[in-house]
């Protein structure tokens, strides 16, 4: 299917060119709309996992400013560990509900706050340059960061410079992650010549243990759904709004043109997106822009149609072998529920 066939309430991706200001983009960063009622009341633990019930309580804990543990178990403070610690980093695997409780706790916090995912903030940084970016974040109450990820020494010595700084000015931090703080960078890049950083960033965190299953995988079973070029058609036809329809090589072109702190802009008043003649990926390049692009498309809950490769089939063996493989996982889970939508 290609674009020109489509009705008139299509359009095309490739051809948006968001331009954004420093305020614009710093204004996004709150949590996705499905975490717009998040709270520590309506976080509902899996009974199979008691760290689930635990995390709740070290989360209320450090909303209140008590540091960051109620009671004993995993998470009692050892009597060497300051009770002043500025960050709580939730540790745990794909779909345990941590991006909840850290948006819950944005909900808790008064004052300036800011939530995005670790790819956001460095964005950001890239986009408006470091010094810009401090004084847009400084003096805020809560940077909360989603995802929390270290792919390359640059973003290394960014991040552990900014959360320093502001950290110094009395910003508390929290963190999402599927990787133990001191054992972010492994297989990335030489960690070994950036422990220092690392672990300067470490030791800005109590660590929490999240353990469970992929709440999407309770709920969907298979692969991404793919279609036919004429169940496409109609998939766009009934589902009304803008939807954008490309081939995929062309988005992956596109994608390339336009920073990532901007993704969020391509898809302002979409209603879906539609990827025909899907392929499997051969530039790891293209890989990492497709998964911040598939993050902001799951952030906003916008369902994705797609004819060709199913979507969780994109990432070839020797990706997934990577250092980036998490962060493919991460994206497949995501693709698998928007197709599924």
């Amino acid at each position: 299917m290609n674009a020109e066939n489509t009705t008139a309430s299509t359009t095309r991706l490739v051809d948006r060119h968001p331009g954004m200001t420093a305020s614009e983009l710093v204004e996004h960063l709150a949590p996705p709309r499905q975490f717009a009622a998040a709270s520590f009341d309506n976080y509902i633990p899996d009974d199979r996992y008691p760290s689930q019930s635990a995390a709740v309580e070290t989360m209320r804990a450090f909303a209140q400013g008590g540091g960051s543990t109620r009671g004993g178990g995993l998470f009692r403070r050892r009597a060497a560990e300051p009770a002043e610690r500025p960050g709580v980093y939730l540790d745990g695997g794909f779909g345990v509900g941590k991006t909840h409780l850290l948006a819950a706790l944005w909900h808790a916090t008064t004052g300036r706050t800011f939530f995005g995912t670790f790819i956001e903030y460095t964005a950001i940084v890239g986009a408006l340059g470091y010094r810009e970016a401090v004084a847009h974040f400084r003096g805020a109450a809560l940077i909360a960061i989603d995802e929390f990820e270290l792919d390359d020494p640059g973003d290394t010595m960014v991040m552990s410079r900014l959360l320093g700084e502001l950290v110094a000015s009395g910003t508390r931090i929290a963190a999402t992650s599927n990787t133990p703080p001191h054992a972010l960078g492994e297989g990335r890049f030489a960690a070994q010549d950036f422990l220092r950083e690392i672990h300067a960033l470490a030791d800005r965190f109590t660590t929490v243990r999240i353990d469970g299953e992929d709440y999407r995988k309770r709920d969907i079973e298979g692969h991404a759904v793919t279609l036919d070029d004429d169940a496409l058609r109609s998939r766009v036809d009934a589902h009304g709004g803008t939807v954008t329809v490309d081939p995929f090589a062309d988005i992956l072109r596109h994608l390339s043109t336009v920073h990532p702190s901007r993704y969020i802009g391509l898809i302002r008043d979409v209603d879906a997106v539609a990827m025909t003649e899907v392929a499997e990926l051969r530039s790891q390049t293209d890989a990492l822009r497709l998964v911040a692009f598939v993050d902001r498309l799951y952030d906003a809950q916008i369902p994705i149609f797609a004819t060709g490769v199913p979507l969780d089939q994109v990432f070839p063996d020797d990706m997934l072998a990577g250092g980036y493989r998490k962060k493919y996982l991460r994206a497949t889970s995501r693709m698998i529920a928007l197709t599924s939508a």
